[in-house]
């Protein structure tokens, strides 16, 4: 025992001799962000027993730890399911429950990686990869032909974001924190607020000029427009981008002292459990897993309607961006009891911007090189419910200032946006 305990304490000295050393590592040192782990992968030598014994400890870290990776067998049960029977609605509920472990397990793999990537590139990582799940979904159904179902589970997940993960986390941080007055800048909010704005524009001018039959070109020039809509679309949230993160960075950093002093002194105590190379192996074996499970949960969505008797349109707004949200809303949820309301944001409402801003547009385009007239016609009754939801949401959040009112109130306007749809019927289909 005596020559390992001498040869610990030898590396601990020359690591911490490195970090005094290297400004680069000190300041990452100050942060918590230093782990110890990665310096061990390459400061000795790697042999068959340490890589054997790194894997077990990263797959006991990443899927034996987390309680709701109980669901984790739903996935293999629905595709067996698939295959050995015919019902629909359970190969769909099974999938579901599959999917919904696998997209809190790629937040959880983000927010790792996002240790090493610095705040920045982390916080960009965060909103793209929790929203792959959704995207996975929508490029799925886009090669199948399912139009309605990519617009409305898209559409979904921007209301379910905006009304019921901004509006549980309100309510759980104002129960949590109910004496004093919870506070975010509202710089940011302002900012994704005018972009959430221009994406309701990008939709509703398509709408409106096929309902009116007012086109140069009947069932063309919608697409035409639309097309070339989303590729503003995508040039405004490159442009937004780079303003959020190299021109304006100051601007949305939190202007409380107090508050910055106490999220710095949180981000000390927090340490990544996983290195940077297994952070980035596991996002690619959970996005290859969601990527299987989307294609049965796809091929399930109109035997489900059918079994279960919901409208596809339930099925597609409600459902679906629920599972595919699980990790904004969990994330969102213990950041707002943290006080930590501009994370918060950054994780409902980033979310929700980069839904319309990049998701849409971006399927738009996809569906252009497939040869799919994807467009931006979402029809009138989506176009309104999300115009609508912007504004209730916007005038939430021009006072800078949260409450668990607030809060109740975003969850009974998202209940009533999922009624709504319960007793919907898509006319898309009667109109073709």
């Amino acid at each position: 025992m005596g020559p390992e305990d001498e040869n610990s304490d030898d590396f601990e000295v020359e690591m911490a001799t490195l970090v005094r050393s290297s400004p680069v590592l000190m300041k990452t040192h100050n942060m918590g962000t230093c782990h110890i782990g990665s310096f061990v992968d390459f400061s000795q030598p790697l042999s068959v027993s340490r890589v054997v014994q790194r894997v077990f400890k990263s797959i006991s870290v990443v899927i034996f730890q987390a309680k709701i990776n109980l669901l984790l067998p739903f996935g293999p049960l629905a595709i067996i399911l698939h295959y050995l029977t015919k019902k629909h609605g359970l190969v769909f509920f099974f999938s579901l429950l599959g999917i919904i472990p696998l997209a809190e397990r790629l937040g959880y793999a983000t927010e790792q990686l996002a240790f090493y990537t610095g705040p920045t590139v982390g916080g960009l990582l965060n909103a793209t990869f929790g929203n792959a799940t959704e995207m996975i979904i929508s490029l799925y159904a886009l090669g199948n032909g399912m139009i309605r179902v990519v617009q409305q589970s898209l559409l979904g997940s921007i209301l379910s974001n905006m009304l019921l993960v901004l509006g549980c986390a309100f309510f759980s941080g104002g129960i949590v924190h109910y004496n004093k007055v919870q506070v975010f800048n509202k710089a940011s909010a302002v900012v994704n607020s005018g972009l959430l704005l221009m994406a309701v524009m990008g939709l509703m001018f398509p709408a409106v000029l096929h309902f009116t039959h007012s086109e140069v070109q009947y069932g063309k020039s919608e697409v035409a427009l639309s097309r070339f809509s989303s590729c503003i679309m995508l040039v405004a949230y490159a442009s937004y981008l780079f303003f959020q993160l190299r021109s304006q960075h100051n601007s949305y950093n939190p202007i409380d002292e107090d508050e910055r002093n106490a999220e710095d002194d949180s981000d000390e105590e927090e340490m990544p459990e996983i290195t940077q190379w297994e952070a980035i192996a596991w996002l690619a074996v959970l996005t290859t897993w969601v990527s299987i499970l989307s294609g049965y949960l796809v091929d399930a969505i109109q035997g489900a309607s059918e079994s279960l008797n919901l409208p596809v349109a339930f099925i597609s707004v409600v459902l679906l961006p629920i599972v595919g949200n699980a990790a904004e809303h969990a994330s969102a949820i213990m950041f707002a009891m943290k006080n930590k309301l501009d994370i918060t944001l950054g994780v409902a409402i980033g979310s929700s911007t980069q839904i319309s801003m990049f998701v849409i547009p971006f399927c738009v385009v996809v569906g252009w090189i497939m040869g799919k007239d994807m467009d931006l016609n979402f029809q009138l009754f989506e176009t309104a419910t999300l115009f609508i939801t912007v504004l209730v949401v916007a005038f939430m959040l021009q006072e800078g200032t949260a409450n668990y009112f607030k809060g109740l109130m975003l969850i009974l306007c998202y209940l009533i946006v999922a009624a709504s749809f319960f007793v919907h019927v898509d006319p898309a289909t009667s109109d073709d």
